[in-house]
């Protein structure tokens, strides 16, 4: 069995900062590359960080960095997204992610690249 749970959503005033965590469930692997996409209404979803576990490399959207850090703890069973300096545009349903992916394909952020998906959490900047 295979699940990602995020958490950590909710509704903050812009400027604030929140962190979202995605939780992997059971003993399987889940993806070397992890990412945090979101969703707006009548939006297509959008990358917004990844990682490669095991390696240093992290990957942002423009639109967020400087701004977001994604970080994993050292088995990579916990996936963040410490989320600061919001804005309004930043409201959407973000998602966790995992795939089995190049260091390459993983900075693309793709999601049609993302084989495990969580159930989303709800991101609402005032």
């Amino acid at each position: 069995h295979v699940q990602l749970v995020e958490s950590g959503g909710g509704s903050v005033q812009a400027g604030g900062s929140l962190t979202l965590s995605c939780a992997a469930s059971g003993y399987t692997y889940t993806g070397n590359c992890m990412g945090w996409f979101r969703q707006a209404p009548g939006q297509a979803r959008e990358g917004v960080a990844g990682a490669v576990i095991g390696g240093g490399s992290r990957y942002y959207a423009d639109s967020v960095k400087n701004r977001f850090t994604i970080s994993r703890d050292d088995a990579g069973k916990m996936v963040y997204l410490q989320m600061n300096s919001l804005k309004p545009d930043d409201t959407a349903m973000y998602y966790c992610a995992g795939a089995d992916l190049y260091t390459w394909d993983c900075e693309r952020l793709l999601s049609s690249d993302f084989t495990y998906w969580g159930q989303g959490t709800q991101v609402t900047v005032s």
